[in-house]
């Protein structure tokens, strides 16, 4: 009976430990400048491939919510594109807003992409929203949330 306790303490420190590795502070201010250079830089990562470029540029704790309702990681979302199972060939977007608050940026816009999944060619139109923190390693995109246009009547 004395262990349980103890045991309940470590599985709590525990917790707080994996919470707090999850989550990396931003710090300094991010400008719009910055934020919408980093959302370029992670355009051309993904359209050429670049893993060490998106091993940078994503962080850690990215929650990443397609527009077809699957939620990826930083690891789920590279994998993707690794293994050839997602293939962004084109990336474009438009009617693009920033708005910082200290070290994140939200940025808001239209995004038309053209991927191919598991072989698949699509072409995409979404509605979007990509946040930004800034971090001792720089700008780190670390949400995404995408909604799919409705069809063309």
């Amino acid at each position: 009976m004395r262990l349980r306790p103890m045991f309940s303490l470590f599985v709590i420190a525990g917790l707080l430990c994996a919470g707090a590795a999850a989550a990396e502070e931003c710090s300094g201010t991010i400008t719009a400048d910055e934020a919408l250079a980093a959302e370029q830089a992670r355009y051309a990562a993904q359209t050429s491939n670049d893993f060490a470029a998106m091993e940078r540029l994503f962080g850690n704790d990215l929650h990443y919510n397609h527009s077809s309702n699957i939620v990826d990681t930083k690891a789920s979302y590279i994998e993707s594109m690794r293994s050839g199972d997602v293939r962004y060939r084109v990336m474009k977007q438009s009617d693009t807003k920033v708005r910082t608050y200290g070290c994140v940026a939200i940025i808001t816009g239209v995004g038309d992409y053209e991927v191919t999944v598991k072989g698949k060619d699509m072409a995409v139109q979404i509605r979007f929203h990509a946040i930004w923190a800034k971090r001792p390693a720089g700008a780190q995109f670390v949400s995404w949330q995408a909604t799919r246009f409705p069809p063309k009547q």
